[in-house]
C-alpha cells in the first residue's frame, strides 16, 4: 500500500526549497494557488521565482508509466515488457528481435519430425 500524498504538503514544501534562491525576494506575489482536498484546503501567494520553478518542475515531469507510443499502433499502453495493450504487439527494437524469435523458433518446430 502506497503512503497517500498530501498535494497542500508538497506545495508548501517545494515553496520552502524554492524560495531561498529567489533573487528579488521584495518583489509582491504574483500568482496564487488554491488546493482542496479531502485532506483540507490551503492557498499559496507565490513569487515570480517559485511560480517560474513549478512551471519548470510541471514541464519537465514524466509519468513512469510513459514507456513511449506502440510503433504498431501509436497507442500509449506500452507495459513493462513493452507488450501493447492496445494492439497486443511488441514494441520497438526488443519488440522486433523477440517476435523474430519466436518465429524462428516456430518454423523450427514445424520442421521438426513428429
Amino acid at each position: 500500500m502506497t503512503t497517500p500524498l498530501d498535494p497542500a504538503a508538497v506545495i508548501a514544501e517545494f515553496i520552502d526549497r524554492v524560495s531561498p534562491y529567489n533573487p528579488h525576494p521584495d518583489v509582491a506575489p504574483v500568482a496564487v494557488i488554491g488546493v482542496r482536498t479531502a485532506l483540507g484546503e490551503d492557498v499559496f501567494t507565490l513569487s515570480d521565482h517559485v511560480i517560474r520553478a513549478m512551471c519548470r518542475a510541471l514541464e519537465s515531469y514524466r509519468d513512469p508509466e510513459d514507456r513511449g507510443n506502440c510503433s504498431n499502433c501509436g497507442g500509449r499502453h506500452l507495459d513493462e515488457n513493452l507488450h501493447c495493450r492496445d494492439c497486443g504487439q511488441l514494441h520497438g527494437i526488443l519488440g522486433q528481435v523477440i517476435a523474430e524469435h519466436a518465429r524462428r523458433v516456430a518454423a523450427a518446430d514445424d520442421d521438426s519430425p513428429s
